[in-house]
């Protein structure tokens, strides 16, 4: 987790050291859970002051030109040069001084419903899925799905997707809610434009020394045969597992593990980290009704259209951020619809 303020090099220096000599002990590696949180933190706090460092140098060459331009105006062009291909550099500094919140350095847990549509919906779930795997890639972050349940004809029902790397939850909690998609469908034989509805749950996966109570009796557990293109790695035998926990209604499963044993102990780690969350909400809720007397926080609103047919454009509702090219954003460029929600989110919590 970060702490203190974004920009503060000394700070995060002092973390850095402090953090290397834990690294640096003999008995480090006793504790593998303690060590991997330390280890990710000190990555973090790193790239962090690397991230200074670049900026430092960045305002540095900046004044210098704004000393140049005084005794030579015709370096203006330059001087735009250099600020435009920093542009992206400087944003993304700026927004992951947004990821400050409980979770947002987690890992993320990504799940995909289809919805309204049918085969439609279907096709238009596994088009995320791309989509958001496609995002990973681009971010040095690694994905594996590890639950699908497919259509009937084309695409899939569900998808779960491990998302792992820096903030991946933080950046991804931008994308809950329910996706539209308006195109003239392939499984339409009238060729007509038609309307489906793909929702979106991502959730901060937790390390295995979370406190959650789960009672045995309180789970169904089921086992069943791996679905899904999975190649050789797809099991002949009923190794996939699926837990249902009876009180909330909560339902998670694992396939891509080569044995039930190992289905099993994923899926349980998978359940306390929505657990966890789900009780979080809870309390989140309950506080939140408190302070403004508001009952509805569900994420099942609808956040952002993806318009083929008749003309291409993809809008998110709630920032009215938008882009023209459809082709860009399923192929996972979804960056600037999230730095918007995360800076219209900083935007409102601090009025």
């Amino acid at each position: 987790m970060r702490s203190g303020g974004c920009f503060d090099l000394e700070e995060k220096q002092a973390l850095a050291l402090k953090l290397q000599d834990d690294v640096n002990s003999p008995n480090f590696w006793n504790d593998q859970s303690r060590a991997k949180k330390i280890t990710r933190q000190l990555s973090q706090i790193n790239d962090d002051i690397s991230h200074i460092n670049e900026l430092a140098k960045l305002q540095g060459d900046l004044e210098t030109y704004l000393l140049l331009l005084e005794d030579d105006p015709s370096l203006l062009t330059e001087a735009e040069a250099e600020l435009s291909t920093q542009k992206q550099f400087i944003e993304k500094a700026e927004v992951e001084c947004y990821l400050n919140e409980k979770y947002d350095s987690e890992d993320a847990l990504l799940v995909i419903h289809a919805g309204a549509g049918g085969t439609e919906a279907q096709d238009w779930a596994e088009m995320l899925l791309r989509m958001y795997l496609r995002w990973a890639e681009q971010n040095n972050h690694t994905a594996t799905v590890i639950d699908s349940l497919p259509g009937e004809e084309a695409g899939l029902k569900s998808v779960s997707v491990e998302i792992r790397g820096s903030f991946a939850y933080g950046m991804l909690k931008a994308e809950i809610g329910v996706h539209r998609l308006v195109r003239i469908s392939p499984f339409n034989a009238q060729g007509k434009r038609q309307t489906s509805f793909t929702s979106v749950y991502v959730y901060p996966e937790f390390d295995d020394d979370i406190e959650v109570d789960i009672d045995p009796k309180d789970l169904k557990v089921d086992t069943y045969r791996s679905s899904g293109a999975g190649g050789q790695h797809v099991n002949t035998t009923d190794s996939a597992v699926r837990i249902t926990h009876l009180p909330t209604g909560i339902v998670v499963s694992c396939q891509n593990e080569r044995s039930q044993i190992q289905n099993r102990e994923r899926a349980m780690a998978i359940l306390r980290s929505r657990l966890y969350q789900y009780y979080e909400d809870l309390r989140e809720a309950e506080k939140e009704k408190e302070e403004t007397g508001k009952t509805d926080i569900g994420w099942g609103n609808q956040i952002r259209s993806y318009v083929f047919q008749p003309y291409q454009m993809v809008k998110d509702h709630r920032t009215n951020f938008e882009v023209g090219q459809v082709d860009r954003v399923m192929d996972g460029d979804l960056d600037g619809f999230i730095y918007a929600w995360l800076k219209q989110r900083a935007l409102e919590k601090s009025k």
